[in-house]
């Protein structure tokens, strides 16, 4: 194209072409800008998400260190190292990047982000490093060699955590160059950020398989037969006497497919196994409190393991007085049927009597449902008949409280909710009754929706009205309807009023 003898037309031509190809290289690197800028929030998004993850992790260790310190406290201790180490380093991280796009007029535009001067004189000059540049690297290799002698040599996690915090020399071309001038030299300035940001996710991911290996090395010592514990579940809680006892001495994990070889209680071999639980049988004894001894024989790897049984029961003298309590809580709620056991130890159900105003047996042994009416005090009296033909009585009170006001709700979703007009006129208004012991279904029946710069709207049902929808379609991005006056019924009860639920705001998308 450019041999030869050419006429003004002919280099006009080529003149025109080359400026069109120049410009074809000018607007791919525009868009591969925008790549690296697109993948920038892609893991600053997913950067997020892990940090959610492991503090809730990171949480989770610290209920069980306290719960079970002599297994989990080493194991926090060295997560919340862990933990120190890699938020230190994401900050330090986090201020060069903000470093790098403070004069920025707009950081999210990509493709302003091309140059490469501004990450070039922070990090080199001339033939080596400035001090923010050998500081980086300082800080790289202090995380990575704080972790690794953390963990020790000899854990799975050390080689994939070395390597992937290596700034040794990289091969470019027949050769090799540094680290950092491999990564960061001359590259434009969104590549650095979104480089930046990927080590984050390094830190993050580092720390995510640190939990887990922490985690799952105490899980495997858990299951170690070593580490059962016998439990003596008796058949009641307490026996008269002359009775038998009757009950299991079990392992700590119920394991039904663990099979003892031998099982021996009180000198005697016990021989019927059900359920992985040696079942007892034999008289309990005189009153007091009593002591099962014996151990658990089972063979791993080829060898016996004993497992010590060291266990006490009560044998107490004959009731005088009733036991109630209330299956879901002491109080019982007006306007739903609350379960409730009542019975008289020693007693069998059919010779236990219970009385009060709302209450009915529902046939199962001591089952009872109560329905508390007016009020706000209930008195449930108990009388039984003992072996000998002697009567017992007892009573007890219970509180009677209402039905707490329930959430208000749109598209299930309660308080705060972000959502575009489109999605907000088929959504469906709803109440519920969050941690609530009952399982309570409700209904909306209507509720009011204002929204900014309109008067209120009154709706019947839990869809939206042509009134209302016509003033959803006004509402701008950015602005708040308010849903409020949220009334509902109780399925299968509508007779008992609810109260009206919390009201829902949500912001136009």
């Amino acid at each position: 194209m450019a041999s030869g003898k050419l006429s003004p037309r002919q280099k006009m031509i080529n003149l025109m072409y080359l400026v069109f190809i120049a410009m074809l290289a000018m607007n791919m690197s525009k868009e591969v800008l925008s790549a690296f800028g697109f993948m920038n929030e892609k893991l600053v998004e997913n950067n997020s998400t892990a940090t959610q993850k492991n503090n809730q992790t990171l949480a989770n260790l610290a209920t069980k260190a306290q719960e079970q310190p002599e297994k989990y406290d080493d194991l926090y201790k060295t997560a919340t190292t862990v933990n120190k180490l890699s938020k230190d380093f994401t900050t330090y991280l986090e201020t060069k990047k903000a470093f790098f796009v403070e004069g920025l007029e707009d950081a999210k535009n990509y493709e302003t982000m091309d140059q490469s001067n501004l990450v070039d004189e922070h990090f080199f000059v001339k033939d080596t490093y400035t001090e923010e540049g050998q500081e980086f690297l300082n800080q790289i290799a202090s995380y990575k060699n704080s972790i690794l002698e953390l963990l020790g040599e000899n854990n799975p996690l050390s080689p994939i955590i070395n390597t992937r915090f290596d700034t040794s020399d990289k091969k470019k071309g027949i050769g090799t160059q540094p680290w950092l001038n491999n990564r960061y030299e001359g590259f434009p300035l969104i590549s650095t950020v979104t480089n930046l940001t990927s080590m984050q996710m390094d830190i993050k991911t580092t720390e995510s398989e640190i939990y887990s290996s922490l985690l799952g090395g105490q899980l495997e010592s858990d299951v170690s037969m070593s580490n059962y514990k016998t439990i003596l579940i008796p058949e009641k809680s307490a026996f008269f006497q002359g009775e038998n006892f009757k009950g299991k001495i079990v392992l700590g994990r119920y394991d039904a497919s663990l099979q003892p070889s031998e099982v021996i209680v009180n000198g005697q071999k016990i021989t019927k196994i059900e359920d992985g639980g040696a079942v007892l049988d034999f008289p309990a004894g005189g009153v007091g409190e009593r002591e099962v001894k014996g151990k658990f024989v089972f063979i791993e790897n080829g060898e016996p393991v004993e497992i010590p049984i060291a266990s006490t029961y009560a044998v107490i003298p004959k009731p005088n007085s009733a036991v109630i309590s209330a299956d879901k809580m002491n109080v019982v709620y007006r306007g739903v049927p609350n379960p409730m056991t009542i019975s008289i130890p020693g007693i069998p159900d059919n010779l236990v009597r219970a009385t009060a105003s709302g209450l009915n047996k529902t046939g199962g042994s001591g089952k009872y449902i109560m329905t508390p009416a007016s009020g706000r005090e209930v008195t449930i009296k108990v009388s039984g008949t003992l072996p000998n033909g002697q009567t017992v009585s007892s009573s007890q009170n219970f509180r009677i409280k209402d039905i707490p006001s329930p959430q208000g709700t749109i598209r299930k979703e309660s308080g705060h909710v972000v959502m575009p007009n489109s999605s907000l006129v088929n959504a469906t208004v709803g109440a519920e009754l969050p941690d609530f012991d009952f399982d309570l279904r409700l209904t909306t029946t209507g509720f009011t929706i204002k929204v900014l710069g309109q008067g209120a709207v009154v709706v019947r049902g839990n869809k939206m009205d042509a009134a209302a929808k016509k003033a959803i379609a006004k509402a701008r991005r950015g602005d708040i309807v308010t849903i409020f006056d949220i009334k509902s019924s109780l399925v299968g009860n509508s007779g008992y009023k609810i109260k009206n639920a919390s009201p829902v705001s949500v912001e136009i998308q």
